[in-house]
């Protein structure tokens, strides 16, 4: 990991604090890595690599859209810290719970789905990466779970159709083998 991207990482782990990923004892920062890790892959764009660190900060952290742009700007040019915390703020869900306590989870994730099939390409192909690697753990972590977080990411991704079609395509594989898996059991 380059020096930039490390001081970005080191933000959204310090922004994260003490959370941990859900299924195991690690630090949450190693999703956002495992996500950046899978893009920069297929890109080099410090905009998508920095908004995979920063993926889940504005949804569960205190930190606001102003504070990563205030962060960002100094280390990687104002057009660059735009288009990242635009990304962030675009990533982040907005049909949550606490905003629409009358809609069913149903419901939420149905409009964020269609809130997420209007996107930009870029942003489909974070989530695309985003769902990749929360599916592959989630299957082994949680088997009463998985199967409904794999339907709605299926359908969340079948509405998502203009990211990174390799990296699409490898996530509706990861999704459909979890599910397959899931119905052996």
């Amino acid at each position: 990991m380059d020096e930039i991207l490390q001081k970005i990482r080191d933000f959204a782990d310090r922004a994260h604090g003490e959370q941990l990923r859900k299924y195991t004892p690690e630090r949450y920062i190693v999703h956002p890595i495992r996500v950046m890790e899978r893009l920069h892959q297929i890109t080099t764009d410090i905009s998508i690599l920095a908004s995979a660190l920063l993926h889940d900060v504005l949804e569960d952290t205190p930190t606001t859209a102003d504070d990563i742009l205030e962060f960002l700007v100094p280390l990687i040019g104002r057009p660059a810290a735009e288009k990242t915390t635009k990304l962030v703020i675009e990533l982040t869900d907005i049909y949550v719970k606490s905003a629409y306590p009358r809609l069913n989870r149903r419901e939420r994730k149905q409009k964020e789905a269609e809130r997420m099939s209007k996107v930009s390409a870029d942003v489909q192909t974070i989530k695309y990466a985003d769902i990749l690697d929360n599916s592959r753990e989630i299957i082994n972590q949680d088997a009463n779970f998985a199967p409904v977080y794999l339907k709605e990411s299926r359908s969340l991704i079948k509405d998502m159709k203009n990211g990174d079609q390799t990296l699409r395509t490898e996530a509706l594989a990861i999704i459909e083998h979890g599910l397959k898996i899931l119905n052996r059991r």
